[in-house]
């Protein structure tokens, strides 16, 4: 099977038990959990049993420990993730808000995961990959944006692919040079999963049609909108194929969409119809709400696969 390389942050995520705004009361909360959206995404990807290793840093602390005890169980390659000896592990604060959004208070600029490095263990991951996945969120400085990019310029030289999902926001694009990041990224880009208006947030265009022949016509192979509930659409320039979400209990939505990610991709590499393919995304990203905590809801093919035949058997 081909390897994927993901590159970025490794974290832990602390949740508030109460509904409301912010942090600026002493309230209850659960975690550790074992979080960072590339860490998710190599565990799903893992999982399904797909070769994958993370280039990435912890601290010399139970933080650290506990995620690479939990990427290790997964089946990721952690040979890659430094133990920085001067800094902590990166964390995220999360308090839901009534209508469903969320506060986040982070520490992964000063954390161990906010440091990009090159040494040699990174290295040997990098240049095994087949495959490298970008995520946008960890294009954090100007050394993680220059990592991803030498390192998609050397899986394609050798004949490997690059997955994108910008996971950003409109006002990530007004850094500086972080817009030219991301349209560097997107060229060397062949599966490309934008959610919601990420899909025209990186063209000019100002309608989806338009936004997906900008994109296929610019090298970009498939393209699949991630659109949370509302199920997601794969095109490709010769098909078009929409699924409509899965009806679950939603108790946190964090790593859905990496879930999502990560299974297609992985099926995606393997040559899967792109209907099933998409089909099995979709089911991971709804597995991945029913559970709190960012990895929790993560799945091996027999969990999916008993999830769609409950799901047949319910229709």
């Amino acid at each position: 099977m081909k390897k994927i390389a993901v590159i970025g942050e490794i974290l832990v995520e602390i949740m508030a038990d109460t509904v409301g705004a912010g942090f600026r009361q002493a309230q209850p909360l659960t975690g550790p959990f074992a979080s960072g959206a590339p860490a998710i995404f190599a565990s799903q990807a893992a999982r399904l049993g797909q070769p994958v290793g993370i280039v990435s840093a912890v601290g010399d602390d139970d933080f650290g420990r506990l995620n690479l005890d939990r990427l290790r169980t997964d089946g990721v390659d952690v040979s890659a993730v430094r133990i920085d000896p001067d800094r902590p592990t990166g964390s995220a604060f999360v308090r839901y808000r009534p209508d469903g959004d969320r506060d986040f208070v982070f520490n992964i600029r000063h954390a161990a995961c906010g440091h990009a490095h090159r040494g040699p263990a990174a290295e040997a991951v990098l240049e095994g990959a087949d495959h490298l996945h970008v995520m946008g969120s960890s294009l954090s400085g100007p050394d993680f944006v220059a990592l991803n990019l030498d390192t998609a310029r050397a899986v394609k030289a050798r004949g490997g692919t690059v997955s994108f999902d910008p996971n950003l926001r409109k006002e990530i694009l007004d850094a500086p040079g972080m817009g030219q990041a991301m349209r560097d990224i997107l060229a060397l880009t062949d599966l490309f999963l934008p959610s919601g208006d990420e899909l025209t947030l990186l063209t000019r265009a100002d309608t989806t049609a338009d936004a997906l022949a900008e994109l296929l016509a610019g090298g970009i192979r498939a393209v699949v909108h991630k659109r949370g509930a509302r199920g997601a659409r794969y095109h490709d320039g010769h098909q078009d194929i929409d699924i409509a979400g899965f009806v679950v209990e939603e108790i946190d939505p964090t790593g859905a969409g990496d879930c999502f990610g990560a299974t297609f991709t992985a099926l995606w590499l393997r040559g899967a119809d792109p209907a099933r393919a998409l089909t099995l995304a979709a089911a991971a990203g709804a597995l991945a709400v029913t559970r709190r905590g960012p990895m929790e809801g993560a799945s091996d093919p027999a969990t999916l696969d008993r999830f769609l035949a409950a799901q047949r058997k319910d229709a």
